[in-house]
């Protein structure tokens, strides 16, 4: 089970996006022109693990700092800039910052992250180093109740104190970017250019953000086509632009990126050759869309992995995109899918019909029907292209397979894993015995990066991957528990599952249902008509 079903609400609209600033910093190195980048903790909410630009969510009082050659909503987000830069990397980009002694510095900056980590923390978001060792984009004032300044009135004593004066002229305006709608959370982030001023030297803290360095811009893209190195599409860009010109052409490029619409990207490549057309499907929540991913071949193919909706609107995006990279020599070529739930499988009837062929298991084919019917099987093992290896992952699907790029290491998981989310288990055709086992293999495998159907990419695979298996043991131990004493099903699934929205039940039923079966053929529980009990 993947797709939505009968009593659930409507699937939410997109939420707004959040204004936000960071600074592309750049030096001038051995190796042509050097940017600082930083690795965003894992645990966050959004791009964990991606690497990214210093820079984070505009706190209301960055609107009351002065600033030097700007005003209104631009000075705001200048201010918000030179904030999250000092917060996360120690460097003062403000007219005066010299005089600054280093004890000042450090003691406002401990100030500020402190401030972060409990606002993260009160938001219930785990991050390690502890207070006064992070700095937690996204964030905004001080929770409901709370007597503590925030981040920026923090940073106007700071300046205040030291006589220090933000001026627009310290950077460069280098884009606008809006999230898109189908990510949970949103940012219209503008991006700023900036030369690192003499005597700064920038410093990542431990906590929220697990590391910081200068890199050479044309290896920043050679780690990023490795798949070393995941980055949203503005970071993407701001790379490539610094790659390819001096700073002052490089900011007039960034601000002028390709395949924008309204400041929204339709062009998402978090790794060279792997494109993201994310199409809303009728899929279970929090999901609202499926990730189609556009996979290149290397022989100027591509391969479609679970076009997921034959709506025309969505069908019409997922067209553009290929019209544009058809463009850059990259045509559409084959359709693979990982299973046959109909939130995977709905634009492939549409595709098929344009001549493309259909590639999945045996035993999805065979559940399709009509709509399996001439497709080409593919068995465990099976190695596509020369690169992509097929995995046969059955439990959450009879016929799911998982395709390992043995270059990168990259695993498009389908619903082995999501990261909005867990994977309803459905019996029959689920079998939770078989779901963990195959989690173990896909460990076992050590992937770098989990590309999942639904949610985000995840760069450190085995620990999300050990992190579902984990979470199954602990969701089997409170099943277990949740039989004493004997209950019919529903009740059963009531305990075991008290942190499941009530409309989400149905579904979180299936799954406890498989975990019964598993234990029942485990001789752990048994049943007495419709009621389950300890065996």
């Amino acid at each position: 089970m993947s797709a939505t079903f009968p009593g659930l609400p409507p699937a939410p609209p997109p939420t707004d996006p959040v204004p936000a600033a960071a600074v592309v910093l750049w030096r001038a190195g051995p190796q042509g022109r050097e940017l600082y980048w930083v690795r965003r903790g894992e645990p966050l909410r959004f791009a964990g693990g991606f690497h990214a630009f210093p820079g984070g969510r505009l706190d209301p009082a960055d609107r009351e700092l002065p600033v030097r050659g700007a005003a209104g909503e631009q000075a705001a987000l200048v201010a918000c800039a030179c904030r999250e830069l000092f917060e996360e990397t120690g460097v003062l980009l403000a007219r005066g910052a010299e005089r600054v002694p280093a004890a000042a510095r450090e003691s406002a900056r401990r100030a500020l992250l402190e401030a972060s980590t409990v606002r993260l923390a009160t938001a219930g978001v785990p991050v390690p180093g502890g207070a006064g060792l992070s700095s937690p984009p996204p964030r905004g004032g001080a929770p409901e109740g709370a007597g503590e300044p925030t981040d920026a009135a923090l940073f106007a004593r700071f300046l205040e104190a030291q006589r220090l004066t933000l001026d627009a002229a310290l950077l460069t305006r280098a884009g606008r970017w809006i999230t898109p709608h189908f990510l949970p959370l949103r940012y219209d982030a503008r991006l700023f250019l900036a030369p690192l001023p003499a005597g700064e030297a920038p410093e990542v803290w431990p906590g929220e953000l697990s590391g910081g360095e200068f890199i050479p811009a044309v290896e920043a893209l050679a780690r990023w086509a490795r798949g070393d190195a995941l980055l949203h599409p503005p970071n993407l860009w701001a790379v490539t632009c610094l790659a390819r010109h001096p700073p002052d052409r490089a900011a007039e490029a960034m601000r002028e990126p390709p395949e924008c619409a309204a400041h929204v990207p339709a062009r998402i490549e978090f790794q060279k050759g792997v494109f993201l057309c994310a199409l809303r499907t009728p899929t279970l929540p929090p999901a609202t869309h499926t990730n189609c991913w556009l996979l290149d071949t290397g022989d100027g193919g591509l391969a479609l992995v679970d076009p997921g909706s034959g709506e025309p609107a969505e069908l019409s995006r997922l067209d553009a995109l290929l019209a544009h990279l058809a463009g850059e020599g990259l045509r559409a070529r084959e359709i693979w899918l990982t299973h046959h739930h109909p939130d995977h499988v709905g634009g492939v009837a549409a595709l098929r019909a344009r001549g493309l062929p259909l590639l999945a298991h045996p035993r999805t084919l065979e559940l399709l029907g009509d709509l399996g019917r001439g497709g080409e099987p593919v068995g465990d093992a099976a190695l596509l292209h020369g690169r992509w290896r097929a995995l046969h992952t059955p439990g959450h699907a009879s016929g799911h397979l998982c395709f390992h790029d043995e270059r990168t290491r990259a695993l498009f998981c389908g619903d082995m894993v999501s990261t909005l989310s867990t994977v309803v288990i459905d019996p029959p055709d689920g079998d939770m015995a078989e779901y963990q086992r195959q989690l173990a293999r896909l460990v076992d495998l050590a992937p770098r990066t989990l590309f999942p159907a639904h949610g985000s990419p995840a760069p450190n695979a085995v620990a999300k991957l050990e992190g579902y298996l984990s979470h199954r043991q602990e969701r089997e131990d409170r099943i277990l528990a949740a039989l004493s004493p004997p209950a019919p099903l529903a009740e059963v699934t009531a305990r075991a599952y008290p942190d499941a929205p009530r409309l989400m039940l149905p579904a979180a039923e299936r799954s406890c249902l498989a975990t019964l079966l598993k234990l029942e053929r485990e001789g752990l529980a048994a049943r007495d008509e419709d009621r389950w009990m300890h065996a």
